[in-house]
Protein backbone atom coordinates (compact mmCIF):
# COMPACT_ATOMS: atom_id res chain seq x y z
CA UNK A 1 0.00 0.00 0.00
CA UNK A 2 1.49 3.37 -0.69
CA UNK A 3 0.57 6.85 0.95
CA UNK A 4 1.25 8.70 -2.31
CA UNK A 5 -2.56 7.88 -4.28
CA UNK A 6 -4.22 9.18 -0.77
CA UNK A 7 -2.36 11.91 -0.10
CA UNK A 8 -1.82 13.65 -3.47
CA UNK A 9 -4.27 12.12 -5.97
CA UNK A 10 -4.20 14.34 -8.51
CA UNK A 11 -0.53 14.29 -9.05
CA UNK A 12 0.71 13.40 -12.52
CA UNK A 13 1.37 9.32 -12.62
CA UNK A 14 -0.64 8.74 -9.57
CA UNK A 15 -1.51 5.09 -9.22
CA UNK A 16 -5.26 5.11 -8.28
CA UNK A 17 -6.29 3.56 -4.89
CA UNK A 18 -7.54 0.27 -4.92
CA UNK A 19 -10.40 -0.50 -2.73
CA UNK A 20 -12.23 -3.61 -1.93
CA UNK A 21 -15.56 -2.76 -0.72
CA UNK A 22 -18.33 -5.54 0.61
CA UNK A 23 -22.00 -4.89 0.85
CA UNK A 24 -24.81 -7.04 1.42
CA UNK A 25 -27.72 -6.26 1.46
CA UNK A 26 -29.63 -3.17 0.13
CA UNK A 27 -29.34 -0.83 2.74
CA UNK A 28 -25.82 -1.35 2.46
CA UNK A 29 -25.81 -1.56 -1.46
CA UNK A 30 -26.83 1.99 -1.02
CA UNK A 31 -24.13 3.13 1.25
CA UNK A 32 -21.89 1.72 -0.84
CA UNK A 33 -22.72 4.26 -3.90
CA UNK A 34 -22.60 7.01 -1.73
CA UNK A 35 -19.12 6.17 -0.32
CA UNK A 36 -17.82 5.19 -3.75
CA UNK A 37 -18.87 8.66 -4.81
CA UNK A 38 -17.51 11.22 -2.12
CA UNK A 39 -14.35 8.81 -2.49
CA UNK A 40 -14.20 9.43 -5.95
CA UNK A 41 -14.33 13.46 -5.45
CA UNK A 42 -11.91 13.03 -2.53
CA UNK A 43 -8.73 10.80 -4.23
CA UNK A 44 -9.46 11.29 -7.77
CA UNK A 45 -8.25 8.04 -9.36
CA UNK A 46 -9.97 4.67 -7.84
CA UNK A 47 -9.99 1.05 -8.84
CA UNK A 48 -13.13 -0.31 -7.14
CA UNK A 49 -13.61 -4.01 -6.57
CA UNK A 50 -15.73 -6.13 -4.44
CA UNK A 51 -19.26 -7.03 -3.90
CA UNK A 52 -22.08 -4.88 -4.18
CA UNK A 53 -25.75 -4.79 -6.02
CA UNK A 54 -27.24 -2.17 -8.20
CA UNK A 55 -26.43 0.87 -6.66
CA UNK A 56 -22.98 0.10 -6.17
CA UNK A 57 -22.76 -1.40 -9.72
CA UNK A 58 -23.81 2.12 -11.13
CA UNK A 59 -20.75 3.42 -9.50
CA UNK A 60 -18.38 1.12 -11.01
CA UNK A 61 -18.56 -1.77 -9.06
CA UNK A 62 -18.57 -5.34 -10.89
CA UNK A 63 -19.24 -7.59 -8.20
CA UNK A 64 -17.29 -10.79 -7.42
CA UNK A 65 -20.81 -12.52 -7.26
CA UNK A 66 -24.51 -11.31 -6.85
CA UNK A 67 -24.89 -9.86 -3.38
CA UNK A 68 -28.47 -11.30 -3.27
CA UNK A 69 -26.33 -14.37 -2.15
CA UNK A 70 -24.94 -12.43 1.44
CA UNK A 71 -29.23 -10.84 1.93
CA UNK A 72 -30.27 -13.53 4.64
CA UNK A 73 -31.42 -12.98 7.89
CA UNK A 74 -32.51 -14.72 11.17
CA UNK A 75 -30.65 -18.36 11.94
CA UNK A 76 -33.28 -20.34 10.44
CA UNK A 77 -33.14 -18.57 6.79
CA UNK A 78 -29.47 -18.22 6.98
CA UNK A 79 -29.05 -22.17 8.20
CA UNK A 80 -30.08 -23.95 4.69
CA UNK A 81 -27.21 -21.92 2.98
CA UNK A 82 -24.60 -22.23 5.60
CA UNK A 83 -22.25 -24.37 2.53
CA UNK A 84 -22.18 -21.72 0.31
CA UNK A 85 -21.74 -19.24 2.31
CA UNK A 86 -18.51 -20.34 3.61
CA UNK A 87 -17.70 -21.02 0.11
CA UNK A 88 -18.10 -17.34 -1.18
CA UNK A 89 -16.43 -16.22 2.29
CA UNK A 90 -13.56 -18.16 1.11
CA UNK A 91 -13.57 -17.12 -2.49
CA UNK A 92 -13.73 -13.46 -1.01
CA UNK A 93 -10.59 -13.53 1.34
CA UNK A 94 -8.70 -15.48 -1.14
CA UNK A 95 -9.35 -12.66 -3.84
CA UNK A 96 -8.54 -9.86 -1.13
CA UNK A 97 -5.03 -11.59 0.01
CA UNK A 98 -4.58 -12.19 -4.05
CA UNK A 99 -5.04 -8.87 -5.15
CA UNK A 100 -3.67 -7.00 -2.06
CA UNK A 101 -6.04 -3.71 -2.60
CA UNK A 102 -4.99 -0.75 -0.46
CA UNK A 103 -7.83 -0.48 1.95
CA UNK A 104 -10.87 -3.07 2.48
CA UNK A 105 -13.90 -1.70 3.48
CA UNK A 106 -16.77 -3.73 4.34
CA UNK A 107 -20.06 -2.32 4.94
CA UNK A 108 -23.03 -3.88 7.39
CA UNK A 109 -23.93 -7.18 7.20
CA UNK A 110 -21.73 -8.06 10.74
CA UNK A 111 -22.13 -11.78 10.25
CA UNK A 112 -20.33 -12.48 7.50
CA UNK A 113 -17.97 -9.28 7.16
CA UNK A 114 -16.88 -9.88 10.78
CA UNK A 115 -15.95 -13.14 9.75
CA UNK A 116 -14.24 -12.06 6.49
CA UNK A 117 -12.42 -9.60 8.46
CA UNK A 118 -11.02 -12.32 10.46
CA UNK A 119 -9.97 -14.20 7.79
CA UNK A 120 -7.83 -10.84 6.90
CA UNK A 121 -6.05 -10.59 10.21
CA UNK A 122 -2.25 -10.20 9.51
CA UNK A 123 -2.22 -9.48 6.09
CA UNK A 124 -1.19 -6.34 6.10
CA UNK A 125 -4.22 -4.54 4.19
CA UNK A 126 -5.83 -1.98 5.42
CA UNK A 127 -9.70 -2.08 6.93
CA UNK A 128 -12.25 -0.76 8.22
CA UNK A 129 -16.33 -1.52 8.75
CA UNK A 130 -18.60 0.99 7.46
CA UNK A 131 -21.93 0.47 10.20
CA UNK A 132 -21.29 -0.79 13.31
CA UNK A 133 -22.85 -3.82 14.59
CA UNK A 134 -25.77 -3.50 16.99
CA UNK A 135 -24.43 -4.56 19.90
CA UNK A 136 -26.29 -2.00 22.06
CA UNK A 137 -29.33 -4.06 20.47
CA UNK A 138 -28.79 -7.52 21.38
CA UNK A 139 -25.33 -9.96 22.59
CA UNK A 140 -23.53 -7.68 24.30
CA UNK A 141 -20.79 -10.40 24.94
CA UNK A 142 -20.80 -9.70 20.62
CA UNK A 143 -18.67 -6.84 21.53
CA UNK A 144 -15.14 -8.59 22.26
CA UNK A 145 -15.25 -10.34 18.99
CA UNK A 146 -15.04 -6.94 17.54
CA UNK A 147 -11.96 -6.00 19.04
CA UNK A 148 -8.97 -5.77 16.98
CA UNK A 149 -10.83 -6.67 13.52
CA UNK A 150 -10.38 -3.90 11.91
CA UNK A 151 -8.13 -0.11 11.66
CA UNK A 152 -11.09 1.75 12.17
CA UNK A 153 -14.78 1.66 12.61
CA UNK A 154 -17.50 3.92 11.12
CA UNK A 155 -20.48 4.61 12.98
CA UNK A 156 -23.96 6.02 11.59
CA UNK A 157 -25.91 6.43 14.86
CA UNK A 158 -24.40 8.77 17.57
CA UNK A 159 -24.29 6.89 20.39
CA UNK A 160 -22.25 4.02 19.11
CA UNK A 161 -18.91 5.67 19.57
CA UNK A 162 -18.60 5.56 23.07
CA UNK A 163 -19.75 2.14 23.08
CA UNK A 164 -17.11 0.80 21.25
CA UNK A 165 -13.98 3.39 21.76
CA UNK A 166 -14.26 1.94 25.66
CA UNK A 167 -13.34 -1.34 24.10
CA UNK A 168 -10.31 0.11 22.34
CA UNK A 169 -12.38 0.29 19.34
CA UNK A 170 -11.19 3.29 16.53
CA UNK A 171 -15.11 4.25 15.91
CA UNK A 172 -16.00 7.47 14.76
CA UNK A 173 -19.42 9.05 13.92
CA UNK A 174 -19.89 10.03 10.33
CA UNK A 175 -23.19 10.36 10.31
CA UNK A 176 -26.97 8.41 8.76
CA UNK A 177 -27.04 7.93 5.30
CA UNK A 178 -30.14 9.14 5.54
CA UNK A 179 -28.62 13.03 5.85
CA UNK A 180 -27.81 12.78 2.29
CA UNK A 181 -31.14 12.30 0.85
CA UNK A 182 -32.36 15.62 -1.41
CA UNK A 183 -36.05 16.72 0.07
CA UNK A 184 -39.05 15.55 -2.49
CA UNK A 185 -40.28 18.88 -3.42
CA UNK A 186 -44.05 19.64 -3.55
CA UNK A 187 -43.68 19.26 -7.23
CA UNK A 188 -42.22 16.28 -7.14
CA UNK A 189 -45.11 14.99 -5.38
CA UNK A 190 -47.38 16.57 -7.30
CA UNK A 191 -46.05 14.78 -10.52
CA UNK A 192 -45.36 11.62 -9.00
CA UNK A 193 -49.74 11.07 -8.39
CA UNK A 194 -50.17 12.56 -11.90
CA UNK A 195 -47.93 9.94 -13.12
CA UNK A 196 -49.40 7.15 -10.57
CA UNK A 197 -52.80 8.05 -11.60
CA UNK A 198 -53.74 8.91 -7.87
CA UNK A 199 -56.51 11.53 -7.65
CA UNK A 200 -55.86 14.82 -5.29
CA UNK A 201 -56.57 14.52 -1.97
CA UNK A 202 -56.96 10.41 -1.98
CA UNK A 203 -54.91 8.73 0.75
CA UNK A 204 -52.05 6.79 0.16
CA UNK A 205 -50.70 4.08 2.37
CA UNK A 206 -47.16 2.85 1.31
CA UNK A 207 -46.44 -1.19 2.10
CA UNK A 208 -42.67 -2.03 3.43
CA UNK A 209 -42.82 -5.41 3.69
CA UNK A 210 -38.73 -5.49 4.03
CA UNK A 211 -36.34 -5.83 1.28
CA UNK A 212 -35.15 -9.95 2.49
CA UNK A 213 -37.16 -12.61 0.78
CA UNK A 214 -37.13 -14.14 4.28
CA UNK A 215 -39.20 -11.19 5.92
CA UNK A 216 -41.43 -11.05 2.45
CA UNK A 217 -42.22 -14.71 3.90
CA UNK A 218 -43.44 -13.55 7.20
CA UNK A 219 -44.72 -9.77 7.09
CA UNK A 220 -46.06 -9.71 3.72
CA UNK A 221 -49.01 -12.15 4.01
CA UNK A 222 -50.28 -9.61 7.46
CA UNK A 223 -49.71 -6.13 5.50
CA UNK A 224 -51.90 -7.94 2.56
CA UNK A 225 -54.51 -8.67 5.06
CA UNK A 226 -54.54 -5.44 6.86
CA UNK A 227 -54.49 -3.61 3.34
CA UNK A 228 -57.03 -5.04 2.51
CA UNK A 229 -59.52 -4.51 5.58
CA UNK A 230 -58.11 -0.89 4.99
CA UNK A 231 -59.30 -0.60 1.49
CA UNK A 232 -62.87 -2.26 2.61
CA UNK A 233 -62.90 0.78 5.71
CA UNK A 234 -61.95 3.35 3.45
CA UNK A 235 -62.19 2.99 -0.32
CA UNK A 236 -60.33 5.49 -1.73
CA UNK A 237 -57.08 4.38 -0.35
CA UNK A 238 -54.08 3.69 -3.05
CA UNK A 239 -51.24 1.43 -2.08
CA UNK A 240 -47.65 1.41 -3.03
CA UNK A 241 -45.47 -0.61 -2.43
CA UNK A 242 -41.41 0.39 -2.78
CA UNK A 243 -39.30 -2.42 -3.44
CA UNK A 244 -36.51 -4.01 -5.49
CA UNK A 245 -35.99 -5.33 -8.98
CA UNK A 246 -35.09 -8.67 -7.93
CA UNK A 247 -38.78 -8.32 -5.19
CA UNK A 248 -40.92 -7.33 -7.88
CA UNK A 249 -42.24 -10.57 -9.21
CA UNK A 250 -42.80 -12.14 -6.29
CA UNK A 251 -44.72 -9.05 -4.57
CA UNK A 252 -46.89 -9.28 -8.34
CA UNK A 253 -48.00 -12.67 -7.75
CA UNK A 254 -49.10 -12.08 -3.81
CA UNK A 255 -51.38 -9.15 -5.35
CA UNK A 256 -52.68 -10.96 -8.58
CA UNK A 257 -55.59 -11.42 -7.37
CA UNK A 258 -56.89 -7.76 -6.28
CA UNK A 259 -58.98 -6.27 -8.41
CA UNK A 260 -56.95 -3.09 -7.88
CA UNK A 261 -53.24 -4.39 -6.81
CA UNK A 262 -50.84 -1.22 -5.25
CA UNK A 263 -48.64 -0.03 -7.28
CA UNK A 264 -45.11 -1.16 -7.39
CA UNK A 265 -42.32 1.69 -7.08
CA UNK A 266 -38.75 -0.60 -8.20
CA UNK A 267 -36.73 2.66 -9.13
CA UNK A 268 -34.12 4.43 -6.15
CA UNK A 269 -35.76 7.99 -7.02
CA UNK A 270 -39.38 7.14 -7.31
CA UNK A 271 -38.76 5.07 -3.95
CA UNK A 272 -38.09 8.43 -2.22
CA UNK A 273 -41.47 10.01 -4.01
CA UNK A 274 -42.89 7.09 -2.67
CA UNK A 275 -42.57 7.45 0.89
CA UNK A 276 -42.92 11.42 0.85
CA UNK A 277 -46.64 11.35 -1.12
CA UNK A 278 -47.33 8.50 1.86
CA UNK A 279 -50.04 9.52 4.18
CA UNK A 280 -48.92 6.51 5.99
CA UNK A 281 -46.34 3.74 5.97
CA UNK A 282 -47.03 0.01 7.28
CA UNK A 283 -43.26 -0.54 7.46
CA UNK A 284 -40.90 -3.13 9.01
CA UNK A 285 -38.33 -2.44 11.31
CA UNK A 286 -35.09 -1.47 10.12
CA UNK A 287 -33.17 1.81 8.12
CA UNK A 288 -36.18 2.22 6.36
CA UNK A 289 -38.07 3.88 8.97
CA UNK A 290 -35.56 6.34 9.14
CA UNK A 291 -36.11 7.25 5.52
CA UNK A 292 -39.82 8.19 6.44
CA UNK A 293 -38.65 10.03 9.42
CA UNK A 294 -36.47 12.13 7.08
CA UNK A 295 -39.97 12.36 5.07
CA UNK A 296 -42.14 13.55 7.77
CA UNK A 297 -44.49 10.36 6.81
CA UNK A 298 -46.49 8.85 9.75
CA UNK A 299 -45.87 4.97 10.65
CA UNK A 300 -46.53 1.49 12.28
CA UNK A 301 -43.63 -0.42 12.93
CA UNK A 302 -44.20 -4.28 12.18
CA UNK A 303 -41.94 -7.16 12.28
CA UNK A 304 -42.44 -11.10 12.30
CA UNK A 305 -39.05 -13.89 12.00
CA UNK A 306 -39.82 -17.22 12.35
CA UNK A 307 -39.71 -19.05 15.60
CA UNK A 308 -36.98 -20.10 16.03
CA UNK A 309 -34.86 -16.85 15.09
CA UNK A 310 -37.32 -14.75 17.42
CA UNK A 311 -36.71 -17.14 20.09
CA UNK A 312 -32.77 -16.87 20.12
CA UNK A 313 -33.79 -12.87 19.78
CA UNK A 314 -35.82 -12.31 22.76
CA UNK A 315 -33.17 -14.30 24.76
CA UNK A 316 -30.55 -11.96 24.14
CA UNK A 317 -32.26 -8.90 23.62
CA UNK A 318 -31.22 -5.06 25.35
CA UNK A 319 -33.41 -3.03 24.44
CA UNK A 320 -37.20 -1.89 24.70
CA UNK A 321 -37.80 -1.11 21.33
CA UNK A 322 -37.19 -2.59 18.03
CA UNK A 323 -37.79 0.81 15.72
CA UNK A 324 -34.75 3.37 15.19
CA UNK A 325 -36.95 6.35 15.41
CA UNK A 326 -38.12 4.60 19.29
CA UNK A 327 -34.52 3.82 19.95
CA UNK A 328 -33.31 7.42 19.56
CA UNK A 329 -35.45 8.86 21.24
CA UNK A 330 -36.02 6.38 24.04
CA UNK A 331 -39.63 6.73 23.74
CA UNK A 332 -42.56 4.74 21.93
CA UNK A 333 -42.74 7.17 19.42
CA UNK A 334 -44.13 5.11 16.77
CA UNK A 335 -46.74 2.02 17.64
CA UNK A 336 -44.44 -1.14 17.04
CA UNK A 337 -46.16 -4.18 16.76
CA UNK A 338 -43.74 -7.21 16.44
CA UNK A 339 -44.03 -11.17 16.48
CA UNK A 340 -47.32 -12.30 17.43
CA UNK A 341 -48.84 -8.45 17.71
CA UNK A 342 -47.92 -8.25 14.19
CA UNK A 343 -51.32 -9.41 13.30
CA UNK A 344 -54.18 -7.89 11.03
CA UNK A 345 -56.55 -6.57 14.09
CA UNK A 346 -54.08 -4.63 15.84
CA UNK A 347 -52.67 -3.14 12.45
CA UNK A 348 -55.88 -2.04 10.93
CA UNK A 349 -56.73 0.14 14.36
CA UNK A 350 -53.18 1.42 14.36
CA UNK A 351 -53.18 2.79 10.70
CA UNK A 352 -56.84 3.94 10.80
CA UNK A 353 -55.95 5.81 13.76
CA UNK A 354 -53.24 7.57 11.95
CA UNK A 355 -55.30 8.28 8.90
CA UNK A 356 -58.36 9.70 11.09
CA UNK A 357 -56.60 11.91 13.59
CA UNK A 358 -54.94 14.64 12.92
CA UNK A 359 -52.92 15.05 16.42
CA UNK A 360 -51.71 11.41 16.36
CA UNK A 361 -49.93 11.75 13.22
CA UNK A 362 -48.54 15.63 13.89
CA UNK A 363 -47.21 13.93 17.24
CA UNK A 364 -45.44 11.56 14.78
CA UNK A 365 -43.86 14.72 13.07
CA UNK A 366 -42.84 17.00 16.29
CA UNK A 367 -40.95 13.34 17.02
CA UNK A 368 -39.56 12.75 13.47
CA UNK A 369 -38.17 16.99 13.57
CA UNK A 370 -36.55 15.65 16.67
CA UNK A 371 -35.07 12.80 15.59
CA UNK A 372 -33.28 14.91 12.60
CA UNK A 373 -31.78 17.49 15.06
CA UNK A 374 -30.00 14.46 17.05
CA UNK A 375 -28.80 13.07 13.63
CA UNK A 376 -27.58 16.30 12.23
CA UNK A 377 -24.02 16.58 11.31
CA UNK A 378 -22.29 19.21 9.38
CA UNK A 379 -21.29 18.26 5.48
CA UNK A 380 -22.48 14.70 4.30
CA UNK A 381 -21.50 11.65 5.97
CA UNK A 382 -20.32 9.87 3.02
CA UNK A 383 -17.63 12.56 2.67
CA UNK A 384 -16.77 12.49 6.35
CA UNK A 385 -16.47 8.88 5.84
CA UNK A 386 -14.54 8.96 2.56
CA UNK A 387 -11.77 11.53 4.31
CA UNK A 388 -11.48 8.86 7.10
CA UNK A 389 -10.82 5.97 4.72
CA UNK A 390 -8.57 8.90 3.09
CA UNK A 391 -6.60 8.74 6.11
CA UNK A 392 -6.07 5.08 6.57
CA UNK A 393 -5.12 5.38 2.91
CA UNK A 394 -2.59 7.52 3.74
CA UNK A 395 -0.64 5.56 7.01
CA UNK A 396 2.40 3.60 5.85
CA UNK A 397 2.01 0.58 4.99
CA UNK A 398 3.23 -1.95 7.54
CA UNK A 399 6.17 -4.55 7.10
CA UNK A 400 4.86 -7.78 6.37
Amino acid sequence: MTSSAAASPQEAGAAPARIFLVAGEPSGDRLGAQLMAALKRRLGAVAFSGIGGEAMAGEGLRSLFPMRELTLMGFAEVLPHLPRLVRRLRQTAATIRQDRPDLVVTIDSPGFNGRLLDRLRGSGIATAHYGAPAIWAWRPGRLRRWVGRMDRLLAILPFEPPLFTAAGIDCRYVGHPVLEREPVTPDRIRDFRRRLSIADGAPVVALLPGSRRGELQHILPVLKETAARLQREEPRLHFLVPTLPQLAAALRSAFASWQRPPLLVETEAERQEALAVADLALAASGTVTLELAAAGTPMVIVYRTGLISAAIIRRWALVRYAGLPNLLLDRPLVPEFLQERCEPDALVKAALTLLRDPAAGAAQKAGFREIMARLAIEGRPSERAASLLAELLARPAPRL
